[in-house]
């Protein structure tokens, strides 16, 4: 590029490989040869050699003097040395004392692979950049659960200001908070004890009625249940009705009570019952239907749902749920890798077996073997017989320890992260007092909130400007 060609935009003039060119970083100025810079055709300053108009050359530095022929850009002057090296040696250097983020945005900039940092600095420049992006992660972490608690608490807020417009409202919203807060004062924390006693109950009176020892026979010498175990079931499902109608009497929204995740958990604990109680009597008013009654068995089986109830009380349980639901993309990713590792298995557990063992002679039943074998499980119903068959087994447990860890450390820091923020919600809510109204939301550091949100919005422009037309063709030129 030179001004003869900036001043014949069409002649397609290229530099001489003798000439030089004018930068100016920053107010550091400096003449650099053509040759020099071509020897690297993929970076910003070579490229500018082969701009033909003004308008090209401004898509990769921030001023053009014509004058003087001199490229303006407004970098750091003091990260332009490791450049000039760069061109000179070929090789790049990191300083001790240099932030790693800023010199990696540097380079990047000026179109610089991180694969030319020379061997004497790329082991430490690598770490330190893997520790930097392990803080950010934490600080994305904290910011994640001190934004998502803030959020959380505002609406805990928002639903305790509904009771001040309705009737008795004070009171309704005083046993709101001891049903749904289990640590909010003493009898909250008695019923939540007495909740729990319940349904741990009423599952030990439904696993104990399946005993042999525990069943009774009528007089026809079918099995009935135990008298005591109906009592201790009719209460369970009396209290469980209680505890869900006098959530829902006392609800701040009436209309938005069901969409929250533990009240359905409530209704589905209580319908198995009922439904099975109107599945009798139309079995035993009307005989054609009598098949209803295996239906109702059925039901009676889905009691056992009522072990999630727990989670009301459990603050495990609950960051349990909102990881798994916040987490279905490395759970596909976990069953994606199980997948295509028990095809893969099945096949070659089929193609060495299939002579030798009964048990794997086709793919399908070799399926079932893979999947036993590839999480660990190992029933041993099936097993290979032949020495590569035996090879494949090993790989394939092997292969599954692989594939069940990897994901596994995602959805650990997510749960760390769930249970975190929900200790953190906790603990504001029970610090609540409303005895004489709402006055004001608890103290929260409303600074780091603004902050972290300040900081995401910064973050979000910078990705814009990243994605700009002249960023976005010098990507194209490295890759």
């Amino acid at each position: 590029m030179t001004g003869q060609a900036l001043g014949k935009p069409g002649s397609g003039a290229h530099m001489d490989d003798n000439a030089a060119i004018h930068i100016n970083v920053g107010g550091f100025k400096k003449r650099l040869q053509s040759d020099t810079l071509s020897r690297f055709p993929e970076t910003r300053l070579a490229r500018l050699l082969h701009c033909q108009s003004k308008e090209s050359i401004l898509e990769l530095c921030d001023d053009y003097d014509d004058t003087e022929k001199e490229f303006y850009f407004d970098r750091n002057p003091a990260l332009f040395p490791y450049v000039l090296n760069f061109y000179n040696t070929g090789r790049l250097h990191v300083m001790a004392e240099l932030c790693i983020f800023s010199f990696s945005q540097e380079i990047e900039y000026w179109g610089i692979n991180e694969f030319f940092i020379d061997s004497c600095c790329s082991s430490a420049y690598h770490c330190r950049k893997m520790d930097q992006d392990r803080e950010d992660w934490e600080d994305r972490s904290d910011e994640g659960s001190t934004t998502s608690s803030f959020d959380e608490l505002l609406e805990f807020y928002s639903d305790a200001t509904k009771f001040d417009k309705q009737l008795l409202g004070s009171a309704r919203r005083r046993v709101w908070l001891m049903l749904d807060n289990p640590g909010y004062s003493v009898a909250s924390r008695i019923i939540s004890i007495l909740s729990i006693l319940v349904v741990l109950g009423s599952i030990a009176t439904m696993c104990m009625n399946s005993m042999s020892e525990f069943s009774l026979l009528d007089s026809e010498g079918q099995p009935t249940e135990d008298p005591r175990f109906e009592t201790v079931e009719h209460f369970g499902i009396g209290w469980f009705t209680l505890e869900l109608l006098a959530r829902f009497t006392v609800a701040p929204d009436l209309l938005h009570f069901f969409e929250h995740p533990l009240n359905i958990i409530d209704l589905v604990s209580i319908l198995p019952f009922y439904l099975t109680l109107l599945i009798n009597l139309v079995a035993e008013s009307s005989p054609t239907l009598a098949n209803l009654g295996r239906v109702a068995q059925v039901l009676r089986l889905m009691r056992i749902f009522r072990i999630l109830k727990l989670a009301r009380h459990s603050t495990g349980l609950r960051s349990l749920g909102a990881t798994l639901r916040n987490s279905y993309k490395e759970v596909g990713l976990l069953l994606l890798y199980l997948a295509v590792g028990v095809s893969f298995f099945s096949v070659m557990a089929y193609t060495v077996e299939k002579e030798d063992s009964e048990d794997l002679s086709t793919i399908p039943s070799c399926w079932w073997w893979a999947t036993v074998s590839m999480t660990t499980v190992g029933y041993g119903d099936v097993v290979p017989v032949s020495i590569a068959g035996k090879l494949t087994a090993s790989a394939c447990i092997l292969a599954g320890i692989l594939v069940v860890v990897l994901p596994i450390t995602l959805i650990f820091n997510k749960f760390s992260l769930f249970y975190k923020r929900q200790k953190q919600l906790e603990v504001a809510m029970r610090s609540c007092d409303f005895d004489e109204g709402i006055k004001e939301v608890p103290s929260v550091n409303l600074r780091n909130y603004y902050a972290h949100k300040v900081k995401s919005l910064m973050a979000s422009l910078s990705n814009m400007s990243r994605s700009s037309p002249s960023e976005h063709s010098l990507n194209e030129s490295i890759h």
